[in-house]
């Protein structure tokens, strides 16, 4: 198995540390990103977004840290203890996940990347972004001992690598109690340790050097099975917003009703209430509570639908190579996609500021990438509908009410035609990207 990566990269140490968990052997190929190499035609052809971790497990290419993480325990675990197969053990588990990825992790790249690779001032407003991601860890772990639950999962792993590397670059941890408590036992108990602090002290001589000028990491249907429950389910939303229409297509596509759809006016801060705080600390929408159980982040909510109501569905099938392509679609969707989304325009429609050009080529990158993925497939992870194709729908039929022309993309143009049509629920996501684009038209 080939594992291309740096040593100061915390996805990539994160990676590391599953492998020893569940008894993997890397053959770890570093990556000279200061040479180019992540651009030369052989490894773009292995991955086209060019990014580490890569991971090439007998011919099957994988990234996105995350997604490899499950495929790991999933593919090679004696076990299911660091990704349990409850789907709720695992839906919060995901959801954790992809609070690394988009908010804890987030917050160190947008305040210490341009300080070390820009030579940019320190931004006070960003550091505020780490302390409010601090704080909400913080409180998802008020009387717990680890992140998702009674034992070691692969969230705290990924979040490890994330907390150690704000603690070489000088964070004060210790000014959150849970954290800090959780810190010092995740370092005991998690196998690798050793090999992810060594990394970490590696990256540490980025805050101690000058002159990087040269240096970037570029982190950057066939037949449903369909099972029709009377549920307890409310869901906490806003139709304009794309997450919120992923998570309602999807319970279409399952075959499930909702039953309270909750508006939450967060132009009017109803995210903020303390009602609404008791249910999701990081007041966020979209927020699922079914049956007393409140999970947010829509592409975790997406999987546990999928996992607890639908059994069996082609949606998120139970292949661990065809989900792991799925989990890293949904990652790009969140992490590369949708974000160039809302760089480029939240800016515009809601602070009034002027296009970025910047932003802007990140968007016609992002299509650049989706475009290649679709270059042999119908479908954005195979040759059905999945979930990773309706997380990307809900973003790309965003674009579409922008005005972005999808044209341009011959793939992505292709395959939109033909997830409108087949993906359920897709004329109440339309009615909700209406709805968004009032925005555009003040």
């Amino acid at each position: 198995m080939d594992f291309y990566y740096l040593p100061g990269s915390a996805p990539c140490r994160s990676v590391i540390m599953v492998a020893k968990a569940v008894g993997v052997e890397l053959n770890k190929k570093l990556l000279n990103l200061q040479a180019g190499e992540q651009l030369k035609p052989e490894f773009v052809k292995i991955n086209p977004q060019h990014t580490i971790p890569t991971l090439v497990d007998n011919g099957f290419a994988l990234w996105e840290s995350r997604a490899i993480l499950v495929y790991l325990v999933e593919k090679y675990g004696k076990t299911d203890s660091l990704y349990p197969k409850c789907p709720k053990k695992r839906a919060l588990i995901n959801q954790r996940l992809y609070f690394d990825m988009g908010t804890l992790y987030q917050s160190f790249a947008n305040y210490y990347y341009p300080q070390i690779f820009a030579k940019a001032p320190a931004d006070p407003e960003l550091f505020k972004k780490i302390e409010t991601a601090f704080d909400f860890l913080n409180t998802f772990l008020e009387g717990q001992t680890y992140v998702a639950g009674d034992s070691l999962t692969v969230a705290d792993i990924a979040i490890l690598a994330t907390v150690s590397t704000f603690d070489v670059a000088e964070f004060d941890i210790s000014k959150y109690e849970n954290v800090s408590k959780w810190y010092e036992n995740a370092k005991k108990v998690t196998p690798g340790w050793d090999e992810n602090w060594a990394g970490c002290l590696e990256f540490k001589k980025f805050f101690d050097l000058t002159a990087l000028d040269e240096y970037e990491y570029d982190y950057v249907l066939v037949l449903y099975y369909i099972i029709a429950l009377a549920i307890a389910m409310d869901l906490y939303y806003r139709p304009g917003s794309a997450p919120c229409r992923a998570v309602i297509m999807t319970a279409k596509a399952i075959g499930i009703e909702f039953d309270k759809l909750i508006f939450i006016n967060t132009r009017a801060g109803d995210q903020f209430k303390p009602e609404f705080l008791k249910v999701n600390p990081q007041h966020t929408i979209p927020t699922l509570v079914d049956n007393g159980f409140a999970l947010w982040e829509s592409r975790a909510i997406m999987v546990y639908l999928a996992e607890r109501y639908g059994k069996g569905t082609p949606l998120y099938p139970p292949n661990i190579e065809q989900r792991a392509l799925i989990n890293q679609r949904l990652y790009f969707d969140m992490g590369t996609l949708y974000k160039s989304f809302a760089d480029y325009y939240y800016p515009q429609i809601f602070q009034q500021q002027a296009p970025n050009e910047e932003q802007h080529k990140k968007i016609e990158t992002a299509f650049e990438l989706l475009d290649g993925f679709l270059a042999d497939r119908s479908y954005v992870a195979g040759d059905w509908l999945t979930l990773a194709d309706i997380s990307i729908l809900a973003s790309v039929s965003s674009f579409d009410v922008a005005g972005f022309d999808l044209r341009r993309y011959g793939n992505v143009a292709r395959w939109y035609e033909l997830a409108k049509v087949n993906t359920p629920g897709w004329h109440a996501n339309w009615a909700g990207c209406l709805e968004f684009q009032k925005y555009f038209q003040k």
